[in-house]
């Protein structure tokens, strides 16, 4: 126990005297607990002052955790020599019932289904040396109460749509994209996490997983600054820059061969 409070006086600037000591009783439940992770289970374990009333009062307390993990890593485990990268996922618990907060139906990668569960988005910083993630930011995603509901389908025009452009259409390549609410969620999420490294720790590159590499994703995280790393669809189509001489007539071409992502 002595270890854990040593350990936690890094954030005593950030939390009460009270939080750090309900802190540290949580902590050691946690650690020697081998059974499921309840409040009352933490509290069986705990030592002398964490009851299980020291524990709820605990948990319905409110930290400012950003701050806090920026803290104990900066503290703990950061080192200046070394290279870090962002990386930004979705994990998501299974969860019964009506009552929890947020709970609703979330996909589960490790299901491959959607099922009834609590869903957070976190933000880690990843060594490259150590090979080691760290979280930083994690945020738990509500939906809202019409976000559920399927968009209703266009139904399409009568008649055959004449051959050729419309008349008075314009291109869409510099458009700025309409965000999903799950993108406007994690937009916000994303600037609080980059906001709280903004001076201290620079990073080039933020890497998300295959459900984001779509434009909209790309485009909120490159208005950012950050360079993004994901994973296309297989049936992407991905166009070659040109790179031919000119001929002397018709328009000058910016796309070369068109080819398609592996499986």
């Amino acid at each position: 126990m002595s270890e854990i409070v040593a350990l936690l006086q890094s954030i005593a600037a950030v939390v009460s005297r009270t939080g750090l000591r309900q802190m540290s009783q949580v902590i050691y439940g946690l650690l020697i607990s081998n059974g499921r992770l309840t409040m009352l289970e933490i509290s069986r374990w705990t030592e002398r002052g964490g009851s299980y009333r020291t524990i709820q009062r605990w948990y319905h307390s409110q930290l400012i955790w950003l701050q806090i993990m920026w803290i104990l890593f900066t503290s703990q485990l950061w080192k200046a020599g070394h290279e870090y990268i962002a990386a930004g996922d979705e994990v998501v618990f299974g969860k019964a019932g009506k009552e929890t907060h947020g709970v609703g139906y979330f996909f589960s990668g490790l299901q491959q289904r959607v099922m009834p569960s609590l869903s957070f988005f976190v933000f880690s910083l990843i060594d490259i040396q150590e090979r080691q993630s760290y979280p930083i930011q994690v945020v738990q995603m509500v939906k809202e109460e019409g976000e559920k509901t399927k968009k209703d389908k266009v139904k399409p025009a009568k008649g055959k749509r004449p051959v050729g452009r419309p008349k008075g259409s314009k291109n869409k390549k510099d458009e700025k994209p309409t965000l999903s609410p799950e993108l406007l969620r994690i937009q916000s999420v994303l600037q609080a996490f980059l906001a709280v490294l903004a001076g201290v720790l620079s990073i080039h590159y933020l890497v998300m997983d295959g459900h984001f590499g779509n434009y909209p994703s790309a485009w909120m995280v490159v208005q950012t600054g950050l360079h993004f790393v994901s994973k296309l669809r297989w049936d992407a189509a991905l166009y070659e820059l040109f790179t031919g001489t000119y001929r002397g007539h018709g328009p000058h071409p910016n796309m070369a061969t068109k080819s398609t992502c592996a499986r």
